[in-house]
């Protein structure tokens, strides 16, 4: 690189000497450069906003996918704590299932039993309140179409009085927890005669 001493032509006396520069010259040669730079520099900024595009569209894909795993997280958390509830739900009905089968074993008119009964009614009674406040609801089935998703059909019986697949009566009370199937009740179920 060289170094050119540039004046004005009125501090040098004169025309200006071989090897020198004019100011027209300079001028030109100073108006290139920095066309050469200013395109340059447009072309650097360019490339730097759609590398900003690029990094802000990244940015946001990740933010999104993070947002539904986050969302499907707490969604497999909430399902499996339903799962685990729902199992020991399932241990404790046949509990209330004893309960309930001991109330109508008792003798009404037997004193000395008294006692006994109103206990057993009284724990049926808590239990039943406890798996209530958890969300478990007792399925009403009786007179109800048959529905394989929801009931058990353990005994088919011809009958004339009722339409066909109708629940004649409930053998063991099925469950519903938060909606959905605990337990199917187990039904005997009306078939036409002959069939």
């Amino acid at each position: 690189m060289t170094w050119k001493i540039y004046r004005r032509p009125s501090e040098s006396g004169g025309p200006p000497a071989e090897g020198q520069t004019t100011t027209e010259e300079t001028q030109a040669a100073t108006a290139a450069e920095g066309s050469e730079t200013a395109a340059t520099l447009q072309a650097d900024l360019a490339a730097a906003r759609n590398e900003a595009k690029e990094w802000q569209d990244r940015y946001l894909r990740k933010a999104a996918e993070f947002e539904n795993f986050r969302k499907r997280s707490d969604r497999e958390k909430s399902e499996s704590a339903t799962l685990a509830k729902g199992s020991v739900l399932t241990e404790i009905l046949p509990i209330l299932d004893a309960c309930e089968r001991a109330l109508n074993s008792f003798p009404r008119t037997n004193e000395s039993l008294e006692q006994y009964r109103r206990g057993v009614e009284l724990l049926y009674k808590q239990l039943n309140d406890a798996i209530s406040r958890m969300g478990v609801t007792a399925m009403e089935v009786l007179g109800e179409k048959f529905d394989p998703h929801l009931h058990e059909a353990v005994i088919r019986e011809e009958s004339t009085e009722h339409e066909e697949d109708t629940i004649l009566e409930e053998l063991q009370r099925g469950y519903l927890f938060k909606g959905r199937l605990l337990r199917p009740a187990q039904v005997k179920v009306a078939t036409p005669p002959g069939s």
